[in-house]
């Protein structure tokens, strides 16, 4: 029940991880490697090597490949999370496990130039509810703040077990208002606009630091790549998710190899075990081998007699185990997603899964060899000579 365990946590661990981010075709920023595109679009970690310019990203978009695309902008924060100016559209095209979409749990998405969107996690930590006022800083650290212009809590994200239950989300435009008394990454001294000017201004955005893209056509998707990447008006890089993730989890495995490890030590553990407890039992057995050899058992059947404990116990332990794990499952799923954000599948065990359980009962009955030999030698030397 151990192994399955561990084995359910790694594979479930590494199925949440590769569905962080789900049918988005393409990820563009600045020209950068793909792993560090991926950490800052999607995981928020890191910044961006450069911005890319409006102008660049009404070109991408205006390509025919281009089925729908939503731009991020990253840069500021909240109390240690990270803040995301982006569109409506980011709630329903970003897709996770597969294909689900953001929910909101209390409140609204952006309806005022103002509100703000709190992932479960931001939620739970800072304990915010709708209506809650929440200042913004400047950068990644909270020296300088955004105090003139306060935001307002409109909604709270239901959790997913991805980045975004760490994100603090708000507008393009809202990203561009904080910063228009601001020059070269400092407050202008002296100015301060008032915040009935700033609504009545044209806020696009000027610079972006990434975009999410969806195309028409999955055969589309290396033809638009190729043009972004070579494109000429500024170095931009394309990536694929899916490529990247994997690119990723090879970065972040070691965490996969040593859960592996535990599972090949406790399947070694239980074999020993199971031949020390065969082993142990022989003493008080020497009298019933004896009797058998007496009344002409060969060795075949001596032999034969420990091979099936052996084989009984491996695979009662392997059906008793699974019902338990299963079990454990119906009750534990929920609370592990909703804590960890990791989603283990109840379902039936796969052709590799089911191939683990052949191998240890046919590995018990070959280490089941060692006492039944044993106790065949036994047999031979004590005879009817056993004195209990």
């Amino acid at each position: 029940m151990l192994y399955l365990s561990v084995e359910k946590i790694r594979t479930s661990a590494y199925a949440s991880f590769t569905d962080t981010i789900s049918q988005t075709d393409l990820i563009v920023g600045s020209r950068t490697s793909s792993i560090q595109l991926l950490l800052y679009s999607v995981f928020r970690i890191g910044n961006a090597t450069n911005n890319i310019t409006w102008e660049s990203y009404e070109d991408i978009i205006s390509r025919e490949e281009v089925k729908w695309s939503v731009p991020i902008s990253l840069g500021d924060s909240h109390k240690g999370f990270r803040v995301m100016g982006t569109t409506d559209e980011y709630f329903t095209r970003y897709k996770y496990r597969g294909g689900q979409s953001l929910e909101i749990q209390n409140g609204e998405h952006l309806d005022d130039l103002y509100d703000v969107v709190l992932g479960a996690s931001v939620t739970e930590k800072l304990g915010y509810k709708i209506g809650d006022p929440l200042i913004i800083a400047h950068g990644l650290s909270s020296f300088s703040k955004h105090e003139d212009q306060p935001f307002k809590v409109s909604g709270i994200l239901k959790k997913t077990g991805t980045p975004v239950d760490n994100t603090v989300i708000v507008s393009l435009e809202a990203i561009e208002a904080i910063h228009v008394d601001w020059s070269s990454g400092a407050k202008t001294p002296g100015l301060e606009t008032p915040i009935e000017i700033i609504r009545q201004m044209d806020l696009t955005p000027k610079n972006i630091s990434g975009v999410l893209i969806g195309v028409n056509s999955k055969l589309q998707i290396f033809k638009l790549q190729r043009w972004v990447n070579e494109y000429s008006e500024e170095p931009l890089s394309a990536i694929l998710p899916g490529v990247a993730l994997q690119e990723l989890w090879r970065v972040v495995g070691v965490v996969e190899n040593v859960l592996i490890g535990i599972s090949i030590v406790v399947i070694f553990t239980t074999l020993i075990g199971m031949t020390a407890i065969i082993f142990s039992s022989l003493n008080e057995r020497r009298r019933e081998m004896a009797i058998w050899r007496a009344m002409g058992a060969t060795p075949t059947v001596i032999l034969g007699l420990l091979m099936l404990e052996a084989f009984i116990v491996s695979f009662l332990s392997s059906v008793i185990s699974t019902i338990f794990l299963f079990l454990l499952l119906i009750i534990l799923q929920p609370w592990i997603d909703q804590t960890y954000g990791i989603l283990i599948s109840i379902e039936m065990f796969s052709v590799d899964e089911l191939s683990v359980f052949v191998y240890f009962i046919l590995a018990a009955l070959l280490i089941s060899l060692l006492p039944a030999l044993r106790a065949y030698w036994l047999s031979i030397n004590d005879g009817m000579t056993i004195k209990i």
